[in-house]
């Protein structure tokens, strides 16, 4: 390399690039055995700072695994502004650097040492080309050039980054080193907050340069990436020594000394010795934190303070207050009423509910024979499916309804919490049907305060390329806030209740409102791992 390194004020630095939204110098952190009391006289010291709604002790980790589920404690905060729309990108790190250099080392402790979920580990591994049957032949006898630039689909990966970093769900490749192909079933990705990227040649496009926000280059010892590479090699991909020997020869050290090295003066951190290095990566995972920091949205707080005194939206359909409706809500909003009278009369609600929501799907004209041989005239749906989403835990109980009037409807879930430090909703769990983005969507809960965790909600199934024309926001009782920001940041969602009550008091509850409905109808008392929409402020509302 042609890159000098000047030692100043007790730092090394590097004179050839500066990253203005890093806002440091390239550092080159270089040291030998423990290395740390040779870099305390480089360095100043580094802490890790945790943001007190991030940070988790090791006897407390952020997951709650049941028999069939594993779900995050710690929730994705809004991405979004109360618009609806995305406001803040996912944190893209880059890590380039040889094969077997220990790249994926490197990314594992980043991820450890954050202590954040919603991390996503996107490797250059999965975007191989689809080969040729020539180039199956010769990857076979290991004579195809794995390590050059043009055995990656640059076009898909780019396309992929870009969407993961702009918080849309993708579907990654898989790819069988085994049989040099990719797998029939691709893998769903979805909800980062910060995406580490690693790969040989993650630093040799333009267009994939743009994306990162942080470059890290893992410079290893070629002897050492040589010994790991025959060791992976033979035992997780099945090679022989000779062919590995072969391959590394012919393709790896010179692909690296051609194309991979010299992209080290795009890195803004070098990290010698790969996940060892425990100083640099203290380093890196401080200033991501930061970055994390700024990021952060007050999207509850901005809601409750907007939409005063505006009519309600065209958008919202109310069900008819007939006396049947009216006296089902005495019956539910009385607190007298007994958990077996809420659950009965609650549940004859829903249904009309349910039923007046299906009436706003598309229908078209159809013609069919009746049992006499005569002709009538009627309609059917117009789409290609049903779906439904519940956010969970009182959206569950709306499913029932929904079922007995769409045959094979299928069900999603979505759970969303309140964050009692920031006081902001958070994702914490999400299960669609696949191909999604196609359907119709009736999106269900049972109260809607803020309207927060419904604008979550509803963010969410854009992000999986669901047509906002196509979602119906159904939920028994809503306040006026709430419909305000839904219609607000979504003009183009139905929005569908039994009842739209006037006002929230300062615990967002809705005011004359229904209580805690999931406490009511599952005979809970407090806090609960489900949560209602945000009707009350319990630490597992949202």
């Amino acid at each position: 390399m042609t890159n000098q390194f000047h030692k100043i004020d007790g730092s090394i630095l590097g004179n050839d690039y500066v990253n203005p939204s890093l806002g440091f110098i390239r550092f080159i952190f270089c040291c030998s055995g423990s290395g740390e009391d040779s870099l305390d006289r480089l360095l100043p010291p580094v802490s890790t700072p945790r943001r007190k709604s991030t940070t988790l002790s090791k006897a407390e980790p952020p997951l709650l695994r049941t028999g069939t589920r594993t779900i995050y404690t710690a929730g994705r905060p809004p991405w979004y502004n109360e618009h609806g729309t995305q406001s803040k990108e996912a944190f893209v790190i880059g890590l380039c650097g040889g094969s077997a250099s220990g790249k994926t080392t490197v990314a594992n402790k980043i991820i450890e040492a954050l202590d954040v979920p919603w991390v996503v580990l996107l490797s250059m591994d999965s975007f191989y080309k689809v080969l040729s049957a020539e180039e199956q032949a010769l990857a076979a006898s290991n004579d195809y050039n794995f390590d050059h630039p043009g055995a990656f689909d640059f076009e898909l990966l780019v396309t992929t980054l870009r969407k993961l970093k702009q918080g849309k769900s993708v579907k990654i490749p898989v790819y069988d080193f085994t049989t040099h192909g990719r797998q029939k079933d691709w893998k769903n990705v979805y909800g980062a907050s910060v995406i580490i990227f690693e790969g040989i040649m993650a630093f040799a496009d333009k267009e994939l340069l743009r994306l990162l926000d942080m470059k890290i280059f893992v410079d290893t010892d070629s002897d050492i990436r040589l010994v790991r590479r025959l060791r992976r090699d033979i035992t997780e991909r099945g090679r022989d020594i000779e062919g590995v020997i072969k391959q590394y020869n012919k393709f790896v050290k010179p692909a690296f000394d051609q194309y991979i090295e010299p992209t080290m003066r795009l890195a803004d951190i070098v990290v010698p010795r790969g996940g060892g290095n425990m100083v640099a990566i203290d380093l890196i995972v401080q200033h991501v934190h930061s970055q994390l920091e700024e990021r952060e949205l007050s999207v509850r707080a901005l809601l409750a303070s907007a939409h005063q005194s505006q009519p309600l939206p065209q958008t919202l359909s109310v069900l008819e207050s007939t006396p049947q409706v009216r006296g089902l809500h005495a019956i539910i909003r009385n607190k007298e009423t007994s958990r077996d009278e809420f659950i009965f009369y609650s549940k004859r609600l829903m249904r009309l509910l349910i039923e007046h929501a299906l009436t706003f799907l598309p229908s078209q004209p159809c013609v069919v024979q009746t049992p006499q041989g005569e002709e009538y005239e009627g309609r059917r749906f117009h789409g290609k499916g049903i779906t439904g989403v519940s956010i969970l835990r009182a959206g569950e109980t709306m499913e029932p309804a929904l079922r007995a009037v769409c045959k094979d409807v299928r069900i999603g879930k979505i759970l969303i919490q309140t964050n009692m430090d920031s006081g902001e909703p958070e994702l914490h769990y999400l299960r669609l049907p696949k191909d999604i983005s196609d359907d119709h969507v009736i999106l269900m809960d049972s109260t809607v305060s803020t309207g927060a965790a419904a604008m979550m909600a509803v963010r969410v199934l854009l992000d999986h390329d669901v047509q906002e024309d196509k979602i119906l926001m159904v939920s028994l009782l809503m306040a006026e806030l709430g419909v305000h920001s839904v219609a607000y940041a979504f003009p183009q969602v139905k929005i569908i209740t039994t009842a739209v009550d006037k006002s929230i008091d300062d615990l967002l509850r809705v005011i004359p409102g229904i209580g805690d409905f999931g406490d009511r109808y599952f005979g809970t008392d407090g806090p609960a791992l489900w949560s209602d929409e945000d009707d009350q402020p319990t630490p597992t509302s949202s």
